[in-house]
This record gives structure tokens, C-alpha cells and sequence, in this order.
């Protein structure tokens, strides 16, 4: 395989999935990101983290953007003989802001970028695959990819990605725990479908109303996906379900026509509840703000808080940092815009790695010796060149991200 010379830069948002009802479907990109620039190198693996999950630095090849693109590398054939990677982070990790997802989609557009011909050796809807089967759910990195509200599926796939395999993903080392958002983590999900429709997932982009903007109130402490889906039970209540099915349907028409219907569409009959036992400070926020009329929801699989509303609406975004301080948890308020370009990857342009924390020992990781792992390549934001870049190609547009 060839190789691009110059380093690929990736930009990633945050994401917040589920938004109450819509369970392991819906997923809303925030405008808090976290940067990748990777660069081939001729031989070994050097890896420097920056802001958070600093401490990941040192994993070597089981750091998830690492493992997202050797698999990424798998699916295009063949290995970079090494690999340089700079990761500045600010979205925050294990805390439901889907820093997993971000780490993954980050890998596979980085990997992409460095292949010349990576764009038709992983066309966009098997980056979105890929992705899926790396996280193991598809309502993050569906966000993270289209930017916006995004909803995902399985066509014809009932139970399908909800992260309970334990498949080893071929040409990656290790597994890891679903959704952790450490970022030090090794793969794991659901099983890989080598080819065909059967386990291709699909995924709607739609627009957010301009004037809905959010407030994440970030946990101070942190919880894996896998333990809070642990607390769900086996089934649900048939009223439950249609209850739930419902405010789905009014959640899509809150964020796109009208949010005066935002704080019912909000109301969650299938998670939340039952996650409530695992995290008490996130269920004692969650139940502040709703008794104060804000449309809250638990953000993914918690233990932070999304808020959701009009800036000048009453009662208002204003009074989620009060109610936040009532609780005594240091809680980070954060207000925050919808991200509505997704994942965005550009050449670095200068043929070499950006200058920085090789130099600054501390979250820098260097492991000797020739890589053996996978690799792909993308080309410029969508922006630019919409043609070849997964988010925004046209393909995608018109026939995968309807």
C-alpha cells in the first residue's frame, strides 16, 4: 500500500445519545470536540495525549484511537510501518458524552486520510459500519459522523447493537468494555457481518431548529456503558413501550418544529428509571430540573445531565447552574450549541507531524519497533471537498444519511 506523507487531522464533536426516549436510536451532536492528527511514520507507534484522558497516553496499541485504526487499516489491507498520533481532548471521558464514539470515528477518518485511495477502498457506509461494530451501538458515532440529530438502525435487525457480543474484531488486539469512553480501552461489540446487508446499519440526518441550544451537566465522577445497561431489565411494560414510542415521535418534532412540545417529548419510559439505583446524584439532578420545567435527560447512559431548551424560553437554560449547585456535587455546567457538521478530516498540509508533545515527556508514549496493525485514508472536510469525505459525500447524503 501507499502512503500520504502529510499528517490527516480529524475533528470530532461530542455527542449526547438517547435524549430520553429516543433509547439506542437518537444521538445529537455537541459542539465540543476533541482532535486527532495522525501522521505515518517508518516504523514504531508514538502516541501524545493532551486535556483529557492524558493518562491514556501510555497504552501503546491498546489506545482506542490506535485500535480504530488498525482496524480501519485491516479493512483497506495492509499496515503503516509506523504510526505517530497527537490526540487533544476536551470532550470529557466515561461520562456519557460520547467520548468513545469520538475516539473511534477519529480512528477510522484518520486511518482513511492516510491511504491515497483510502475513500474507495472504505466507502462511507463502511466507515459508518465499522464504526458501529467498534462501539458496539450505533447512536453515538452516527452523531458524531453526520453532525446534528441523527437516528440509527438495523434494518430488519431487532436487538441488534446493543453492544452484548464479545467478538474479537480480526486484525485488532484485545477486546474492550462497551462504550467506556476511557480511551485506553481495547475492542469489542457486536459481531462482524464480513459482507452483504445483513447487519448494515443506516442512519437519518435531520436538522436542528436554530434556536435550541443545550447545557451538559458533566459528572465529576464516572460509569461505564456496559454497568448501566446492566441495571435495565429483560422487558418493559406494553403501556411503557407505547408510551415511550410516542414521545419518540414528538422528540423528532420538538428539535425540528416545534420545542414548546420539548419538555413532554423528553419524558423517557425505558431507561432512565431503571439506571436511576446506579447513580443517585445523576437521578436527583435529572428530577431538580424536570420539577423546574426544563426538558433534562439523562446524557447517553449517564451520569451526566443534557438540558435541553430555547435560550430566552422560561424557565430557561439560566437555572440549571443554580439547580446543579443546590445538589452539593461538583457538577460541570457547560452550555453548549448543536454541532451540525459532524466529523470533519484535513490534510495537515505541511508534509510534517505537528511539533508538541514528543518534546513534553509526560503524556507522550513512544513503542520501538515496526507496527503490524490497520490503516485508511480520507480527504478533506466536508466543507471543501463533499465528494470524498464520509459525512458530507453526497452519497452518503442521498442514500445512506437520508
Amino acid at each position: 500500500m501507499n502512503w500520504v506523507r502529510s499528517p490527516a487531522v480529524v475533528r470530532a464533536p461530542a455527542t449526547s445519545a438517547n435524549l430520553g426516549p429516543g433509547f439506542d436510536a437518537f444521538g445529537l451532536a455537541l459542539a465540543l470536540h476533541d482532535q486527532v492528527e495522525a501522521a505515518v511514520t517508518g516504523g514504531g507507534l508514538a502516541v501524545e495525549v493532551h486535556g483529557e484522558g492524558e493518562e491514556t497516553a501510555g497504552v501503546g496499541e491498546r489506545h482506542l484511537v490506535v485500535n480504530a485504526m488498525r482496524a480501519a487499516f485491516a479493512r483497506m489491507g495492509g499496515q503503516p510501518p509506523g504510526l505517530a498520533l497527537c490526540c487533544t481532548n476536551a470532550i470529557p471521558h466515561g461520562r456519557g458524552l460520547g467520548s468513545s464514539a469520538a475516539a473511534v470515528v477519529s480512528g477510522i477518518l484518520a486511518a482513511r486520510a492516510l491511504v491515497p485511495d483510502g475513500a474507495d477502498r472504505l466507502p462511507d457506509a463502511e466507515v459508518l459500519r465499522l464504526a458501529v461494530d467498534l462501539e458496539g451501538h450505533p447512536d453515538n458515532v452516527a452523531a458524531c459522523l453526520a453532525g446534528g440529530l441523527t437516528v440509527a438502525w438495523r434494518p430488519g435487525a431487532a436487538g441488534a447493537g446493543t453492544g452484548s457480543g464479545a467478538a474479537v474484531i480480526p486484525g485488532v488486539p484485545g477486546e474492550r468494555g462497551e462504550g467506556t469512553g476511557s480511551g485506553a480501552d481495547v475492542v469489542h461489540g457486536a459481531d462482524m457481518v464480513p459482507g452483504g446487508d445483513e447487519g448494515a446499519v443506516r442512519l437519518l440526518r435531520l436538522d436542528v431548529l436554530a434556536a435550541i441550544t443545550a447545557v451538559a451537566c458533566v459528572a465529576p465522577t464516572t460509569m461505564a456503558t456496559h454497568e448501566a445497561r446492566a441495571a435495565l431489565p429483560a422487558s418493559v411494560p406494553h403501556a411503557d413501550a407505547a408510551a415511550n414510542a410516542a414521545r419518540s415521535a414528538l422528540l423528532l418534532a420538538a428539535l425540528t418544529r416545534d420545542p414548546a412540545v420539548l419538555f413532554d417529548a423528553t419524558e423517557d419510559y425505558l431507561h432512565q428509571r431503571y439506571r436511576a439505583a446506579a447513580m443517585p446524584p445523576t437521578a436527583d439532578l435529572l428530577a431538580r430540573l424536570r420539577r423546574a420545567g426544563v426538558a433534562a435527560v439523562m446524557s447517553g447512559a449517564g451520569p451526566s445531565v443534557l438540558a435541553l431548551g430555547l435560550a430566552e424560553a422560561q424557565p430557561g437554560l439560566a437555572v440549571v447552574d443554580s439547580i446543579a449547585r443546590e445538589t452539593g456535587i461538583a457538577w460541570r455546567v457547560t452550555p453548549l450549541t448543536v454541532d451540525r457538521q459532524g466529523a470533519t478530516v484535513q490534510p495537515d498540509g505541511t508534509g510534517k507531524p505537528r511539533p508538541g508533545a514528543a518534546r513534553q515527556g509526560r503524556s507522550t508514549n513512544q513503542v520501538p519497533g515496526p507496527g503490524v496493525h490497520p490503516a485508511g485514508g480520507s480527504t478533506q472536510g466536508r466543507a471543501t471537498n463533499p465528494a470524498t469525505h464520509g459525512p458530507q459525500s453526497r452519497e452518503c447524503r442521498a442514500l445512506l444519511w437520508c
